[in-house]
């Protein structure tokens, strides 16, 4: 069934609500897990699901994402298999970017139909979960529905972030809202099923994985072309007109949409059996293979801690982190519920002896600092004797060096903290 399916995932636009990761960078470039980026994990459920044909379309700060893409996709000669950016790009017929998430897929049609396909899985670049896609393409077909829906049950809590839907016995949709306000919610609970209503998910909740019959998607874009989003737009308006399917999925899943759901999406992983399993050889998240050595610990006392291959770690303490690639931390330093993305690049022992008569940083984290409840973006410099607090004492803000968001401390990509600094 595979062989009909054109997979399509949107690199989304400014991300500003996981700022100032995305800075620099795309939602979907953003390193989770150490040593992976967002955009590996669409990639990869459908590598693993037999999809093999993917576009990715990026917009926005892409240059990153381009190149994670072209250095880490690459297929045998003799396979169909790709996966390949299609840039926003105006032309006579479209001079604008893209507009949302339906306009980005319009725009790119025609590059689309230049392959043999009968559905299009759509997929969002920020996601967190671990799916087959041929139990929804099953699914899909069984029911003769021209859209189908991936959904999850969702808290009240969560349901006015989302796509909140009902369907009958037969699971066809027959209401949909785009992110109800609470007063709202009463009259769209659904029966979830005995287990998720245990555990107060009562919504069903659209989790932005569509899959659409070919010929109706083009006559959508053709018949609609100012719709600009499937989620405010399109979808509402082919559940008037078509046989939409909901597909209940009760796995993990989350969307990256800030700074804390990322936080915890990424210190989930050092749990003693993570809801995101990295360990699982049937669903393998694939990304860029760096060749890096192993990675090499002196005498540092680590708990629940995630560690990606090529650091070199004397800290005295490492509990409940993520540390990234290539991460280098000094002696007697003590880090806790962190995420240290790590670096680009070593320094050579000429470089680092260069930094310290300088009196400057070497890329990495320093000497006796104490780092709690923060994220340390790519290649910073962290002096010695640096103190980072995070916590719910601290208020939001945006400074030179770090922001804070629901009392997270995240250091910029690139920075350079002095000797001694202490936030928070």
């Amino acid at each position: 069934m595979t062989e009909k399916v054109l997979g399509v995932i949107l690199g989304g636009g400014q991300g500003s609500r996981l700022s100032p990761l995305t800075q620099t960078r795309s939602k979907p470039a953003v390193p989770i897990g150490g040593k992976y980026r967002l955009v590996d994990i669409p990639i990869s459920n459908c590598l693993n699901s037999g999809i093999h044909r993917m576009f990715v379309l990026t917009q926005f700060n892409s240059a990153s994402l381009n190149k994670h893409i072209k250095n880490t996709y690459h297929f045998s000669h003799f396979s169909s298999a790709f996966v390949d950016i299609l840039a926003a790009e105006q032309t006579p017929d479209n001079p604008t970017w893209f507009q949302g998430t339906a306009d980005a897929v319009r725009q790119t049609m025609h590059h689309l139909l230049q392959h043999q396909f009968e559905y299009v899985l759509i997929l969002s670049g920020d996601q967190l979960y671990q799916m087959d896609f041929n139990d929804m393409l099953q699914a899909h077909e069984n029911s003769g529905a021209e859209v189908t829906l991936a959904t999850i049950p969702s808290t009240a809590k969560d349901a006015t972030s989302f796509g909140i839907l009902k369907a009958n016995e037969e699971n066809i949709i027959t209401s949909f809202i785009e992110k109800p306000s609470a007063d709202l919610l009463k009259d769209w609970a659904s029966d979830t099923g005995p287990e998720m209503q245990a555990e107060g998910r009562n919504y069903l909740a659209s989790m932005g994985i569509y899959i659409f019959n070919r010929d109706l998607l083009v006559r959508i874009f053709a018949e609609n072309p100012d719709d600009k989003d499937f989620g405010k737009e399109i979808i509402p308006r082919v559940l008037k007109e078509q046989k939409v399917l909901s597909f209940q999925y009760e796995g993990y899943w989350t969307d990256i949409g800030n700074i804390s759901s990322f936080f915890e999406a990424n210190l989930g992983l050092t749990d003693d059996i993570p809801k995101f399993n990295l360990f699982d050889s049937a669903q393998s998240i694939f990304t860029r293979p760096r060749m890096l050595p192993p990675s090499k610990i002196l005498g540092s006392n680590l708990e629940k801690a995630v560690i990606a291959e090529g650091c070199i770690l004397n800290a005295d303490c490492i509990k409940h982190s993520v540390i990234g690639i290539r991460s280098r931390i000094g002696n007697g330093t003590i880090i806790e519920n962190t995420y240290i993305m790590g670096c680009d690049r070593y320094q050579t022992l000429l470089e680092i002896a260069a930094d310290k008569e300088a009196g400057r940083a070497w890329l990495g984290i320093g000497d006796r600092c104490k780092i709690k409840n923060a994220i340390i973006d790519k290649n910073c410099r962290i002096g010695s004797d640096v103190e980072i607090n995070g916590g719910d004492h601290l208020a939001d803000g945006d400074f030179e060096l770090y922001a804070v968001k629901d009392g997270i401390v995240v250091i910029k990509k690139d920075s350079v903290v002095p000797d001694g600094t202490i936030i928070g």
